[in-house]
């Protein structure tokens, strides 16, 4: 069963899981190049929201100790290394399924499902990590490219192995800062567009049928592209969706907003937005932008990075 939502399918799997187990291996052979993030008050949130619904405002602080965040989202040879250590089985791989983009789907799939209401999204059989748009896409696997079709459990089992955790909603907030404060971007407050400024790696065009690749992507990018931001982090907008440690709640009365695509039980907050956003259609290449998903749901957009304590 799939369900329609707003920027990440969920798939409302009858039988899910509600944790994956601890897997047993050593940890990388070497760890994820880091970066030294200061501690004190951070901001949460942003004094103008670009999409009320999602609770971006009102701007509100936290205290935080120092920590180490990845550089980079984790890679297919990251996510690679962990399962030759430890034979780990993804739940894509697991339910046998996962959702694909309908440009991206393999040439050897001649049918798919579409979801409804967002029939751009698709869900295609057999892909996972290691095929990412379906059985015959083995050549768009690039080590150096976001591991995706990962779900939060997924993640935690990763980082578990790798001796670190998903970070919580403010210090990804405060580390995408780059020491700016209150700015949409991570560089600053200038506004991607469709022809001069391309910063990050985000849908230019008409979406979801026109896409311009006028900032040379019209899929993932390799995890460490584009400029980094203040603190020495990439693509911490646009690229891929990233999970943290949270669950995602909108905390509303209002039944439109308990309908809201990511407000359901189980969900989990992730932020940054992916190569699919455009802002005629998703403007949630911000800092302060959020959305959630099912702790199983894996897609072909959505990734993840550790911090470190």
């Amino acid at each position: 069963m799939t369900q329609k939502t707003c920027c990440t399918p969920n798939a409302a799997h009858p039988h899910a899981s509600s944790a994956t187990a601890t897997p047993l291996g050593k940890g990388p052979k070497a760890r994820p190049a880091l970066c030294d993030i200061p501690g004190g008050q951070a901001m949460v949130g942003t004094k103008t929201p670009g999409i009320r619904d999602d609770r971006e405002s009102p701007i509100k602080t936290k205290r935080l100790k120092p920590f180490r965040i990845m550089e980079t989202t984790v890679t297919n040879a990251m996510f690679a290394e962990f399962v030759d250590d430890t034979g780990f089985e993804t739940e894509a791989e697991r339910f046998g399924w996962s959702f694909v983009f309908h440009h991206n789907v393999s040439d050897h799939i001649s049918a798919s499902e579409a979801v409804q209401g967002v029939e751009w999204w698709r869900k295609i059989d057999g892909a996972d990590w290691r095929l990412i748009n379906g059985p015959g896409s083995k050549a768009d696997w690039y080590a150096d490219h976001p591991v995706v079709h990962v779900s939060w459990n997924d993640a935690r089992a990763f980082a578990a192995w790798a001796g670190g955790r998903l970070p919580s909603e403010a210090e990804w907030e405060h580390a995408a800062r780059g020491g700016l404060g209150d700015v949409p971007f991570p560089w600053g407050d200038r506004e991607p567009d469709d022809t001069t400024f391309q910063p990050c790696n985000i849908w230019q065009g008409h979406f979801p049928h026109v896409n311009t690749a006028a900032d040379g992507h019209t899929v993932t990018a390799p995890a460490k592209s584009f400029d980094p931001n203040g603190y020495g982090l990439y693509n911490m907008v646009g690229n891929v969706w990233e999970w943290t440690a949270e669950p995602f709640k909108l905390r509303s009365v209002s039944k439109r907003l308990k309908a809201h695509a990511g407000n359901q039980p189980n969900a989990k907050l992730l932020k940054g937005g992916s190569f699919l956003c455009h802002k005629s259609y998703c403007f949630r290449y911000r800092i302060a932008a959020r959305t959630g998903n099912t702790a199983d749901t894996s897609t072909a957009h959505q990734g993840f990075r550790l911090v470190f304590d």
